[in-house]
């Protein structure tokens, strides 16, 4: 009996550990992906594509309103 809960334990602390550490591993992974210069200089040109892009939108809708 001792020993089926000593199995249950230690399966359940290995999956606490492998959980943990892939979560560490992910987190860490995604702070790069999000701090690169790369990223933010084409996140930079996303936002000023999108001013032109809503500006040509706005435009087309008051030509289409008149």
């Amino acid at each position: 009996m001792f020993t089926a809960t000593a199995t249950n334990n230690t399966t359940a602390l290995r999956n606490y550990a492998v959980i943990a550490t892939t979560l560490i591993v992910t987190c860490s992974g995604l702070t790069d992906v999000f701090f690169n210069p790369a990223r933010s200089a084409q996140q930079e040109r996303i936002d000023n594509y999108s001013n032109v892009i809503s500006a040509g939108l706005v435009s087309q809708a008051q030509s289409l309103g008149r």
